[in-house]
């Protein structure tokens, strides 16, 4: 009697319906669990995965309810239950081959795609592959055999109308979960395996296409003589180099040191335990801000925004911004040009450029925003041997990953510019609160801030291990290390309860003080240097490439780039944040609001005279931000070419089996190899790196004190 029920209602329009809604949500389950590796971290997670596919499988399905006739209606439903099943599948085996899900522009580019596969193309199928179209055909059978016949009568209006609203009401339930397990979801994008995730194919789709054609349009009204504006500001807002340190880093190695999370308050920070004694963050970093061999900036801000540590990419490699909503690197890094520092170097100076970083090379799509910076290398989760026990939910834990990085560092051929991603000072800061940690946590009624000091000071311990690397290996003496803070670990929500580690109450906390904690680390150390120090210059990460590529010696006078060299005497010193708020070395504007930074109190009554500084600041600000907004977002790099640099073509770049590339040109070259494998007869440094536990740290420090 069961049956008989199941088999009359299937042969209903909308038992049909429902039956193909059925399957097709058992195929995106099946995906997710066996082809997907989507990271699922909780049961709200897991959740949210298995009703994700059910709102737009409705919604595109009941389309077909619409349609009266008989034929068209069941026709137009299996139209759209294979296309659907053709783009779940295609991203199956995209996914297995680059780990990624097909957008928009990928299938624009499909021959190109087609063509870079090639003949492995056939290895991408699996057995199991059959599962997602074998009810094609027993549905072909079951009509030929009459086992389903078609339903005559049409699906009423309202009924066909009641299934797209609660479509429409299952996906604003599944965007709602998503956005509560993942704030900021669609303006931040932080990676399409999230997307995909926390929506599903279907949805990330059509995100991905609504995002394609916003930047499309932009692009497509984008024409050469833009460029004349852009150029015309970046003359005016040029500064020249010092000319005492213009190329005293000439022909060196640069190794970029990401310190995640890291605000310049930790710089000399000792926190307190229970007992009153005083326990010092980052000692080893410390040190190197203070020596004489390093340039340390004190005022110098992030200026990110929903990209956060993209962001900051962007802004240090190219000293351009980021965008107002949303990260460039997701919208426009896979399809931009860009006159990135790797590029520049490769081209002028000939460096051999790469980036290692233990997480997924999806994570803000730097998988393909680095081929088009002109990285040659991107040493990405693919390379280390990540578990759960080395790991969490943004990578590799430092330590492990800079032990397992020397492997591949010690293969490029020098001078190199690198970049080094550490994650573990990563909110919720929940990582090394146990003894293996051994640092103290923070007593404050915020469990967060409470857990910073002590990964920051994890951070601090797996530095030192690589900078004693360097030094065994003989990178250190003819290297560059920059390192930086990529944007605020506290954010202004909390601030209040961190407002008494740092001397405060939160009574008397304001958004001066908010300003205040916007700066982070920038340290550019030069072994064999004497003259440096801690410089007071105010400036942002927007003036970092300019500052660096000076110090390498490398006229900046013809490459667009929107920021000032922080050693030049014609340095504005006005520091704009992404908002359009901005910070001087006498005043603050934040959120509307004017301070004076020698007292912190707010001016809500400024002279004439200040005012109108005040108005130029501003003007000046947008200005940049506008001219920023308006090379990114038109893609104009592609219309000039008076840098002298060739269009990298992001085709060429190959990021998987890196390793054997590097061994390849290493043969080729022979005895003119420059890496330090090659250097040290063909015999590895990695037994260089020594890394140690807490309890052995701990008893060296006995040790010393004991002396």
């Amino acid at each position: 009697m069961k049956k008989n029920k199941v088999s009359t209602f299937v042969n209903t329009r909308m038992g049909f319906f429902f039956l193909l809604a059925l399957l097709f949500w058992l195929k995106n389950i099946f995906a997710y669990m066996v082809d997907f590796h989507l990271g699922i971290e909780s049961s709200i997670q897991y959740f949210i995965l298995f009703i994700n596919p059910i709102a737009t499988t409705l919604l595109l399905l009941s389309i077909a309810l619409y349609v009266r006739r008989t034929k068209a209606a069941y026709i137009t439903m299996l139209v759209i239950y294979f296309l659907m099943t053709l783009l779940l599948f295609s991203n199956v085996s995209y996914y297995r081959e680059f780990t990624d899900f097909i957008t928009i522009n990928t299938m624009l580019g499909v021959g190109k795609v087609a063509s870079g596969l090639g003949e492995s193309a056939i290895r991408l199928f699996r057995p199991y592959d059959v599962l997602y179209f074998i009810d094609f055909i027993v549905l072909i059978a079951a009509f030929s055999m009459k086992k389903i016949k078609m339903d005559t009568r049409p699906v009423r209006a309202r009924m066909a109308f009641a299934i797209s609203t609660l479509a429409v009401m299952v996906f604003s339930a599944n965007l709602f979960l998503a956005e509560a397990d993942r704030p900021e979801l669609l303006t931040r994008t932080f990676s399409r395996d999230y997307l995909v995730k926390y929506l599903g194919i279907n949805a990330f789709t059509v995100y991905d296409g609504v995002q394609t054609y916003q930047a499309s349009q932009v692009r497509a009204e984008a024409s050469p003589n833009d460029m004349n504006e852009v150029e015309s500001y970046v003359k005016e807002h040029y500064a020249e180099p010092n000319d005492d340190l213009f190329g005293i880093a000439k022909g060196k190695n640069v190794i970029y040191i990401h310190l995640e999370s890291v605000q310049q308050f930790l710089i000399d920070y000792k926190l307190k335990d229970e007992d009153g004694v005083e326990h010092e963050v980052m000692p080893f970093i410390n040190s190197l801000y203070h020596s004489d061999s390093t340039f340390s900036f004190d005022n110098f801000f992030h200026q990110v925004k929903a990209g956060k540590t993209s962001d900051a990419e962007t802004l240090f490699e190219n000293s351009l911004f980021g965008l107002n909503q949303g990260a460039l690197f997701t919208q426009l890094g896979g399809k931009n040009t860009f006159e990135a520092a790797p590029d520049i170097l490769g081209q002028t100076q000939g460096y051999t450029s790469a980036v290692f970083h233990g997480n997924t090379g999806t994570f803000w799509n730097r998988n393909e925003t680095y081929k088009r910076f002109g990285y040659d290398y991107f040493f990405d989760a693919s390379y280390y041997d990540v578990n759960d026990e080395n790991s969490f939910q943004y990578g590799l834990h430092d330590k492990p990953f800079f032990e397992q990085s020397v492997q591949y560092l010690e293969r490029l051929q020098q001078p190199f510019y690198s970049k080094f991603i550490a994650v573990s000072n990563h909110y919720p800061y929940s990582e090394f609160t146990n003894e293996e940690g051994g640092f103290p946590l923070a007593n404050t009624s915020d469990q967060t801030i409470n857990g910073y000091f002590a990964t920051a000071n994890y951070l601090d311990k797996a530095v030192e291990e690589f900078f004693n690397y360097l030094k065994e290996s003989g990178l250190y003496e003819n290297s560059v290390i920059v390192l930086y803070g990529d944007h605020y670990g506290i954010s202004n929500s909390r601030n209040r309860n961190l407002a008494e580690l740092l001397g405060k109450t939160s009574s008397t906390w304001t958004n001066f003080d908010n300003a205040s904690l916007q700066r982070v680390p920038y340290m550019i150390h030069i072994p064999g240097q004497s003259n440096g120090g801690i410089n007071h210059t105010y400036g942002g990460q927007v003036d970092a490439l300019p500052t660096l590529l000076h110090l390498l010696g490398v006229d900046t006078s013809n490459y667009i780039q929107l920021g000032q060299d922080l050693f030049s005497d014609q340095n504005e010193q006005l520091v704009a944040f992404r908002d359009g708020d901005f910070v001087t070395p006498d005043y603050t504007y934040y959120s509307s609001t004017l301070y004076d930074n020698r007292t912190g109190m707010p001016i809500n009554d400024p002279s004439d005279e200040l005012q109108a500084k005040v108005d130029e600041w501003k003007a000046k600000v947008d200005k940049q931000l506008s001219v920023s907004d308006q090379i990114n977002n038109g893609d104009l790099l592609r219309f000039y070419a008076k840098s002298g640099l060739e269009e990298v073509d992001p085709s060429t770049y190959n990021y998987k089996d890196a390793l054997q590339q590097m061994m390849d040109i290493e043969k080729n070259l022979g005895s003119d190899s420059t890496s330090v494998f090659s250097q040290n007869g063909n015999q590895s440094t990695v037994d260089l790196y020594q890394t140690k536990t807490f309890q052995e740290y701990q008893q060296m420090m006995e040790q010393d004190s004991g002396e």
